[in-house]
């Protein structure tokens, strides 16, 4: 707990650190890297290079600063990071790292305006966030491991089965190594990945596409270009090829109640809303899917959508939209998402929106939601790779 003075010293100090926070972050990084090269691997070396992870671990510090005075708003703000956190299996003993390195960055970025009590101060409420995640994840984890099928740190599974679901997106089904039964997980979460490439192991997250069925998960990867590990996967992750999976995580989860669910998605990120569409049909609610592809080729689960809307005809709806299309395609709408088309299938006022895909798409779908009224509560998405806000 920060004493008096240290909390006045935060209180003072705290419009200068987030005025430079993001240049704190991004020489966080190289240092830490530098100091620690072990915990690399824990990131994905293209958000370094965008800025994106540094950007998003800026927020996040901050949104903390400013809610540290309420602890379940705290809690509330840091659950995608404990999220990615648990998937990543991140431990107690890899805070003082961070910490450490953190502190470093800050005072070479301020200098000499970091006094030792100033230092001290800060230190205080990295450690205070750092017991807040460490409390966070453990009942996360334990959580997990108590349930039928769950497990604890990694498990191998192998590939029980692929399947391409367009020219970009195939499917990887996974079945656990030891042929015991899988934890079930909420619609709309991810699941992380440790592979070992060239010898030096990575992590990534991917969407659970499909419902849960207690025996498999199945992950669908895009094939980026350039990508080292989505490239891996459709190149040499056939049948018989093993990966060990942690705990499924993430909050894009169904809020409770019996409102009608819109689901947008783009390209690939109609992923999550498969396993959040099955889970709101199952609980007799109305789902309106909207998603927009560049053209058919690209447009994954055609099939799969069309057998849920057979299975329920009276509860789902599924509109496709798609930007650039081939002579032979026959979506829906033609384009672009605009406030005309969503004000012409959003379903009432109090609908659930869910939205996942690029950043600029989500960005406008939640400027044009919010000019038709619907509450920002009522807003939800997620973004691949660091958490980043829609808002300007």
């Amino acid at each position: 707990m920060l004493t008096p003075q240290q909390e006045q010293l935060v209180a003072a100090t705290a419009p200068v650190v987030a005025e430079h926070l993001e240049a704190i972050t991004a020489r966080f990084y190289p240092l830490m890297f530098a100091r620690y090269p072990e915990v690399k691997a824990l990131f994905n070396a293209a958000h370094q290079a965008t800025g994106s992870q540094p950007r998003a671990l800026a927020g996040s510090v901050l949104r903390y600063v400013q809610l540290r005075g309420d602890r379940e708003q705290a809690k509330a703000a840091l659950a995608l990071v404990v999220g990615k956190h648990v998937s990543l299996g991140i431990r107690p003993d890899q805070y003082p790292i961070v910490g450490e390195c953190l502190m470093a960055a800050i005072g070479e970025v301020l200098g000499d305006a970091v006094t030792p009590e100033i230092a001290d101060a800060w230190q205080a409420v990295y450690e205070e966030l750092a017991g807040l995640l460490i409390e966070l994840e453990a009942e996360a984890y334990a959580e997990f491991a108590g349930r039928p099928g769950g497990w604890s740190g990694t498990r191998v599974f192998r590939v029980a089965e692929t399947r391409d679901e367009s020219a970009e997106i195939r499917s990887f089904v996974l079945a656990p190594e030891d042929g015991g039964p899988v934890a079930d997980f909420r619609g709309g979460q991810f699941i992380g990945v440790r592979l070992v490439l060239d010898g030096e192991p990575v992590y990534r997250h991917y969407s659970l596409s499909a419902a849960p069925n207690g025996r498999t998960y199945r992950l669908s990867i895009k094939r980026e270009p350039g990508g080292r590990v989505s490239e891996y996967f459709h190149a040499h992750m056939g049948v018989g090829a093993t990966l060990e999976l942690l705990p499924p995580a993430g909050d894009l989860t169904l809020d409770e109640g019996r409102e009608p669910v819109m689901l947008l998605s783009g390209g690939v990120g109609q992923t999550p809303m498969l396993s959040l569409a099955n889970e709101a049909l199952a609980q007799g609610r109305e789902v309106t899917y909207v998603h927009a592809a560049r053209d058919g080729s690209v447009h994954a689960f055609a099939d799969e959508l069309a057998a849920l809307r057979a299975r329920y005809p009276q509860q789902l709806r599924t509109v496709t939209l798609y930007e650039s299309p081939r002579d032979d395609d026959a979506p829906d709408h033609v384009g672009r998402l605009d406030r005309e088309l969503l004000a012409r299938h959003l379903p009432s006022p109090e609908a659930r929106c869910y939205m996942v895909g690029p950043y600029g798409f989500m960005r406008s779908v939640d400027e044009q939601l919010a000019e038709l009224g619907v509450p920002g509560a009522q807003r939800r998405f997620e973004t691949f790779g660091p958490t980043r806000q829609l808002s300007a």
